[in-house]
């Protein structure tokens, strides 16, 4: 799909995945990189779509992020493991790739406003919400609803800093 997109906007799709997801990224007209160093090397913008499993752990490395070009962006909607630990960061501190755009962190939830990706000029940073589904919203508004009913109840759930509490009560009686 988002290939797709990119064709919209006139980008040539360039594609380096397993043999299943080539053959159909070819069945749909998409270029084939010749290795996983051509990819790196070639791309202007990569997306990463992969699941999370052994074999993808770690599958962008440090040496992987160095090839891309100072102008290129690199997109993280899927998962932070995918891309070795401390390889973003380092890799953009070096300027290659020179932009990213996240939305998943290697600690989540990130809660660190020093975090380094944070305060990057050259990251966009979205909280794990990039990529939902409608089913995805509706859960998640379920859960939403059911939290506030819970503290309009008395009975509060889901309370990352309960010290709070105490101070919500009194000022909810002045």
């Amino acid at each position: 799909m988002v290939a797709g997109y990119g064709k919209a906007f006139g980008m040539k799709v360039l594609v380096w995945a397993r043999e299943a997801s080539q053959a159909k990224a070819r069945a749909d007209g998409h270029a084939i990189a010749a290795s996983k160093q051509a990819f790196f090397e070639q791309s202007d913008v990569i997306s990463l779509h992969l699941r999370l499993i052994d074999a993808t752990r770690g599958i962008v490395t440090a040496g992987d992020l160095a090839r891309m070009k100072p102008s290129a962006l690199i997109v993280n909607t899927s998962r932070a493991p995918l891309i070795e630990p401390g390889a973003l960061v380092g890799a953009l501190k070096a300027g290659r790739p020179g932009k990213a755009a996240v939305d998943v962190y290697e600690e989540e939830p990130l809660r660190d406003t020093a975090h380094p990706l944070l305060n990057m000029p050259n990251v966009v940073c979205t909280p794990h919400l990039g990529y939902v589904t409608r089913e995805d919203h509706e859960i998640a508004f379920a859960e939403i609803f059911d939290q506030i009913n819970a503290y309009a109840a008395g009975k509060p759930t889901n309370v990352v800093n309960p010290q709070v509490l105490a101070n919500a009560r009194t000022h909810l009686r002045e």
